[in-house]
């Protein structure tokens, strides 16, 4: 019989990157190891503190991508970890009993809330706080159609994929969950057109759209689409996954418009970038409705939702967060950020199409190649490479010279995303666009970095 060779714990702690990536490449996801290495964004990172993540040669580099808001509090938090090791000796995972620290952090996150959202589960992903909140406004309201934003991302599950605003994403898996149609994120007057059957269960909406590229809507749009949904009888959902818990100056983004939903949903810096931990939370006549009673009381259920060191790892990041006051930490650092960028906006037009954001959640829409020589040359590969990339490039450029990370949005590669934790320092920020400037000073226009810095990527495959 074949032996079989297992990596033990400390043999893996002492894999190099080579190692690393030929692991990825066999057992994981080859595609994606491809991608990174290309960019040499597949670095072996070995120690991560506050705002700051070091290589395996020692090198520091500055975290402004903060785990796609899931580190709003930075990498390691001394509180929440000490958090997390201060519940080490109780039980994890028992499902004969009621969890001590999951009904303390629900407790926790009703007085935080809005309104009076009070009835939280907890689950392990904001894809799956998703699923839950569409199961939950289905069973309450006795409704089929769900309506949803394009643009929008929920997630990559079977029911959040059917209410993300992606075709890429959702192409391969047709069909999807039926009933679900998609209005303009923004456009009041198109969602009141698909509310007036009123056999609409829920309206799912972010305050700011994340991965589409960091779209704000209008003033009022939120308050509008409370008031419609509330005349047509269909619950809204607010999905504050990526803009909650202070990243965007308020504690949650709903709260900018004084807006109160149905049902919200949270995840990401909930679990304090160090435990997995979502929600979703709503109000006890809606929670009755769906799973009220013996009966029903088990429908929607997870195995290590709220589990004991996550619950201890949530209760320590929303003390973190009252404690050391980060959502007016946000709402300053972000204005801040937001004007140096709409500065070198203007002193760089070729480069910068337009900056948007509110706190913390900022995003770099980069212009478009102009059809030019150089994509003659290539065959239209140059204006294909910066309509997939260009923003993974200039990305790319930030971590491998100026040693600060950061990425695209997911729905538009476009834009390049700025969401450091929110502990971030005035010096880190002048970091940032003291690195754009010069990129932008050195290379003069998009179609010269995207060629200056993307050779590689348009040899022909061998």
């Amino acid at each position: 019989m074949l032996q079989k060779q297992i990596i033990g714990l400390d043999e893996a702690l002492q894999l190099n990157q080579k190692q690393i990536r030929a692991l990825y490449k066999q057992y994981v996801n080859p595609g994606f190891a491809t991608l990174l290495g290309l960019l040499n964004f597949d670095k072996r990172f070995v120690r991560a503190e506050g705002v700051y993540v070091w290589d395996e040669n020692g090198e520091q580099y500055l975290d402004f991508l903060g785990g796609f808001g899931a580190l709003n509090f930075g990498h390691n938090h001394p509180k929440i970890n000490a958090a997390v090791q201060q519940v080490s000796h109780l039980p994890n995972l028992l499902q004969a009993s009621l969890g001590t620290l999951s009904a303390a952090l629900a407790h926790n996150l009703a007085q935080i809330l809005p309104g009076n959202l009070s009835r939280t589960f907890f689950c392990n992903s904001g894809a799956e706080a998703v699923e839950g909140a569409l199961k939950l406004a289905k069973a309450a309201s006795k409704k089929k159609r769900i309506i949803y934003c394009e643009g929008s991302f929920h997630g990559k599950t079977m029911g959040a994929l059917s209410v993300t605003g992606k075709s890429k994403y959702q192409m391969p898996f047709q069909p999807l969950i039926s009933n679900c149609q998609a209005v303009p994120f923004g456009d009041s007057s198109s969602l009141e057109a698909k509310l007036k059957g009123g056999d609409v269960a829920a309206f799912i909406v972010e305050p700011i759209q994340g991965e589409g590229g960091v779209h704000v809507p209008s003033p009022g749009y939120l308050s509008e689409a409370r008031q419609l949904c509330k005349k047509y009888d269909t619950f809204l959902i607010i999905d504050e996954i990526q803009t909650g818990f202070a990243r965007t100056g308020t504690n949650f983004a709903c709260e900018f418009e004084e807006t109160v939903p149905d049902i919200i949903c949270t995840g990401k810096s909930l679990g304090g970038g160090v435990m997995p931990l979502a929600a979703f939370t709503t109000t006890e006549n809606i929670w009755d409705r769906a799973f009220g009673g013996f009966d029903k009381c088990q429908l929607h259920t997870s195995t290590f939702g709220g589990n004991t060191r996550a619950a201890a790892a949530g209760i320590g990041a929303i003390q973190v967060m009252i404690d050391e006051n980060l959502a007016v930490q946000a709402r300053e650092k972000g204005a801040y950020l937001l004007k140096g960028l709409k500065e070198l906006q203007e002193k760089y037009p070729s480069f910068i199409k337009e900056v948007r954001g509110r706190g913390l959640l900022i995003g770099v829409e980069f212009n478009q190649l102009t059809q030019g020589i150089w994509n003659k040359i290539t065959g239209g590969k140059l204006n294909k490479l910066a309509e997939e990339y260009l923003a993974a490039l200039v990305a790319a450029e930030l971590m491998n010279k100026y040693r600060i990370i950061t990425a695209y949005t997911l729905n538009n590669p476009n834009v390049i995303r700025f969401e450091p934790p929110l502990i971030i320092l005035q010096q880190h920020l002048d970091r940032v666009l003291s690195a754009l400037e010069e990129i932008f000073k050195t290379y003069h226009s998009v179609w010269r970095f995207v060629l200056a810095s993307s050779k590689y990527l348009l040899k022909p495959s061998s």
